[in-house]
């Protein structure tokens, strides 16, 4: 892996003995955090558009050593039907059956008649999550957790593609983000609101575009099946409703965190490790036919592709590259952890200490300023290329994303523990 890795140079996580490591950042880890000049102190209890504080995202403040990031653990799954009904159980997982190396997958068909697309326009926010927290509640508390007033142990509960959305921003120059947090029983919530210009990206897709994104989910019904033993059917109708879902409980530094990310299919040996060992990700993109076509695949998706499958311990990534229209005419595996040695000679590429290291202050900023706990109260994360990490705080806004039904659940289990 990367040079700073030198107890291993075949893995990038740790085991749990090195938790135990004093955090580089102690003391003067606050050095990224700089007040805004026009304001000072604490956050008011009222909105204010104006941060109190901002993160840099400069890149050279993240170059020191990789923090350390424990082995992902599978703590549970669950599924999403083709109505996006919600099931706690395996029933959607798929099983990778390896195309040929030159397979000529034809992603167009099947996309004016056998697609049902999934109404994105719709923010399901943490909502499948909590279903799930709900339901394997015991897999999450401690000892500890009764006495510190805590719900569960954990630091931080979100999507796994809200934490790679922080693990490339200080590598993007296009696309701002803006996250709400919100603090409940000791545990930060982290829920992604839409952007104006994500919105407007979206109601103003092109056909063309719309089809391309058809391709990415036709690929993975090219090479997966529904049980080890058949084949893929690709005369079927894809249902971009339908996932399967990993949950995945870790620790960056000293922040506990548990999160959730869709997982296109498995390892169907039988002999396979374990999840998420044994996930494989499914990737389409533009065929390579010259060394800057490679050159750009390795200083820009390269890097997406990485923080998505690190982050909960996939190990590789399949791309089928196809043609202009839309013919895969190639198959490429990529092993997690040998994409930081592929970029190594690129000039001036991304780094994934530089990633690892921005998450890890960003959550570390989190912590420092969302401390009014209340499930009514959204602390706003906003970003936007070249510019600092900025927040706001709102109170039962629209911006609120914890349901009624979590609250009230979470609330009456505590208080019934704490009874007994």
């Amino acid at each position: 892996m990367d040079h700073h890795r030198s107890h291993n140079p075949h893995s990038s996580y740790h085991n749990q003995s090195a938790y135990k490591r004093r955090r580089e950042d102690s003391g003067s880890g606050n050095k990224h955090f700089r007040p805004n000049p026009h304001q000072s102190g604490t956050p008011s209890r009222q909105e204010h558009p104006v941060s109190s504080q901002t993160l840099s995202t400069r890149r050279e403040l993240y170059e020191k050593d990789f923090p350390v990031y424990k082995q992902p653990v599978e703590v549970g799954c669950f599924s999403l039907d083709s109505e996006r009904r919600f099931f706690n159980d395996n029933r959607q997982m798929r099983y990778y059956v390896e195309p040929d190396r030159n397979p000529n997958f034809d992603l167009r068909d099947g996309y004016k008649d056998r697609f049902i697309k999934r109404d994105d326009s719709v923010k399901e926010k943490l909502d499948h999550i909590l279903r799930w927290i709900l339901a394997n509640r015991s897999k999450l508390t401690s000892k500890m957790t009764t006495a510190l007033s805590c719900a569960i142990d954990l630091d931080f509960v979100t999507w796994r593609g809200h934490l790679t959305k922080l693990l490339t921003t200080p590598y993007e120059t296009r696309e701002g983000w803006m996250l709400a947090v919100t603090r409940f029983r000791g545990t930060l919530y982290i829920s992604e609101v839409e952007t104006e210009a994500a919105r407007r990206e979206r109601d103003n897709r092109t056909e063309r575009h719309e089809e391309m994104m058809y391709w990415g989910y036709k690929f993975e019904q090219y090479a997966c099946t529904d049980n080890v033993q058949s084949l893929p059917d690709p005369s079927g109708v894809v249902n971009t409703n339908e996932a399967f879902c990993t949950v995945v409980q870790t620790r960056l530094a000293d922040h506990k965190l548990l999160f959730s990310g869709e997982v296109d299919c498995r390892d169907k040996d039988p002999n396979a490790p374990a999840p998420p060992a044994c996930y494989v990700e499914l990737k389409t993109s533009a065929e390579i036919c010259t060394p800057k076509q490679r050159s750009n695949l390795h200083r820009f998706k390269l890097l997406k592709w990485w923080a998505q499958s690190f982050l909960p311990g996939v190990p590789r990534v399949v791309a089928g590259f196809r043609d202009h229209d839309g013919v895969v005419v190639s198959v490429e595996t990529f092993q997690i952890s040998k994409i930081s040695h592929l970029i190594k000679n690129e000039y001036n590429c991304w780094k994934p200490t530089v990633c690892m290291n921005f998450c890890c202050d960003f959550l570390s900023f989190v912590k420092r300023v969302v401390t009014e706990d209340n499930p009514g109260v959204v602390y706003l994360f906003s970003w936007e290329p070249h510019r600092d990490v900025t927040y706001s705080v709102h109170r039962d806004s629209q911006y609120s994303f914890l349901p009624h039904w979590y609250v009230e659940e979470m609330t009456r289990r505590q208080d019934s523990h704490r009874q007994c």
